[in-house]
Parts: C-alpha cells; sequence; structure tokens
C-alpha cells in the first residue's frame, strides 16, 4: 500500500509539473507565433538550407538528403541563438521576470515550458523541410530509414543549442549579447570537431592531441554526423541528453536563487 501511495504521489507531482510547464509552453507559442520575427528567420533558414541543398543536387544528382545535413550545423550556429536570445533576457530587461516567478509555479516548470515552446518551433521550422523528402521520394528511392536517422540528429542538435541558448540567455538583460554568447558555444562545440580543425589543433601539440581530444570528448559535431550516417548509438544519445539537461539544470538554478 506504501509503495502504490508514494507511486500515486510521484505520479501526480509529475502531473503538476507538467500542468504549469505546459501553461508556460502556450504563453510562449503565443509570443512566438504572434510575431512576424518567427516567420522571417524560419523562411530564411529554410531558403539557406533548401538552396544549399539544390546547389549539391544539381551538381551531384545523387538522391541523398546528405548535402542539407551537412550543411545543417553551420546554418544553426546564427539560427538558434536567433531563437534563444529573447528567451530569458528580454524578460529581464522588462522586469517581467520578477512577476514570472511570482506565480505559483516552481522554476523548473517555468524553464521546462520555455524550452518545449522554443523546441516546437524548432520542430516546426525543420518540418518545413520535408517537401525535399517527398520530391527526392518522387524522384527515386532514397534510403528513408537513412533520412530518419538524420532528422533525428537534426533534433537533438537544435535541442541541445537551444538548451545552452536558453542558459546563456537567462545570465545576461541585453539580447546581442545572448546571441553573441550562444553562438560562440555553438561554434565552438560544432568547429572543435572539424577534421581540418582537429588537424591544426593536433600539428601544434602531437605529443598531446588537443584537437582528437576536443573532437572525441566535447564536440557535437561526431555524435551528430554518427545520426546522419545512420548509426544510433546510445552514447550518442546520452551525449545530448546529458548536455541538455546540464544546460536545463543549470537555468533552473539561476531562476532557484532569483526566487528565492
Amino acid at each position: 500500500m506504501a509503495s502504490d501511495a508514494e507511486t500515486g504521489g510521484r505520479g501526480r507531482v509529475l502531473r503538476e509539473l507538467a500542468a504549469g510547464a505546459g501553461l508556460v509552453a502556450g504563453r510562449e507559442l503565443r509570443a512566438i507565433f504572434d510575431s512576424a520575427i518567427a516567420y522571417i528567420y524560419g523562411g530564411v533558414f529554410l531558403v539557406l538550407s533548401g538552396t544549399t541543398f539544390m546547389n549539391a543536387f544539381f551538381l551531384e544528382g545523387v538522391v541523398d538528403m546528405s548535402p542539407w545535413f551537412e550543411v545543417l550545423p553551420f546554418l544553426l550556429i546564427p539560427f538558434v541563438p536567433a531563437i534563444t536570445m529573447r528567451s530569458w533576457s528580454e524578460e529581464h530587461a522588462q522586469g517581467t521576470v520578477e512577476l514570472l516567478l511570482t506565480l505559483p509555479l516552481e522554476p523548473l516548470q517555468v524553464v521546462a515550458g520555455k524550452y518545449a515552446a522554443a523546441l516546437l518551433y524548432f520542430v516546426v521550422v525543420i518540418a518545413g523541410s520535408l517537401p525535399i523528402v517527398a520530391m527526392l521520394a518522387w524522384l527515386g528511392e532514397p534510403d528513408l530509414g537513412l533520412i530518419l536517422s538524420g532528422y533525428l540528429g537534426a533534433l537533438l542538435l537544435g535541442a541541445l543549442f537551444l538548451a545552452s541558448g536558453q542558459f546563456l540567455s537567462s545570465l545576461t538583460h541585453n539580447q546581442i549579447v545572448a546571441f553573441v554568447l550562444a553562438a560562440m558555444v555553438a561554434f565552438l562545440l560544432v568547429f572543435s570537431g572539424h577534421p581540418r580543425v582537429v588537424e591544426i589543433l593536433d600539428g601544434l601539440a602531437p605529443a598531446w592531441q588537443p584537437g582528437t581530444w576536443l573532437a572525441e570528448s566535447v564536440s557535437c559535431l561526431p555524435h551528430y554526423q554518427a545520426f546522419t550516417g545512420g548509426l544510433v548509438g546510445l552514447d550518442h544519445l546520452l551525449y545530448f541528453a546529458l548536455l541538455c539537461a546540464f544546460f536545463l539544470w543549470m537555468t533552473r538554478i539561476g531562476l532557484q536563487r532569483l526566487k528565492y
């Protein structure tokens, strides 16, 4: 009986947390889609990614979506920080963060709600590339399993950049500063695993191999490329899950200090 009561209590707590996060997410989604800038960001991103893909498609003539996934990490470096830069810095600048924290909500609910809204917007934008999949299916027989794993990698990569961007936005009142910091972190996470960067860094200190260490231990690029190559491994999933959880938890700690 005690075990059932504890299970029921945990279930009630989780439902309350989800309900509070859902309220915040709804508020954030209305703010996102009521703003013209969200449509501009999404449109520009899809045009750039689609143009890059079509150039590679006509040059190579291969029924494959790999060129789109290859360029995606580099396009997300400025795109995701543009989504997250106002998430918390605008709340700080307008003084609404204190009002938000006076509501009967836990900081974790607020963080999860804002993050869920940003992630849903990101999914909607990425879904705008599905006509490319339809075109490839009409023209030939693409590897749909490979495309699906590529989309999973894209979702996890975006989730990581959104989590880090939200954390960095919570540290400043200035949206431009939040954008620059988030773009720098995304840049480091991607380019620290780029083969040329790894080669240069290893050449500077052959005995230590710093480039290889950064690529294997820090960079998100090898993990993302594993998904685009069709390899869905537990270690790659854990990399993204743990880093997302770390950044969101750090954001929650900062808000907890503001509230109390």
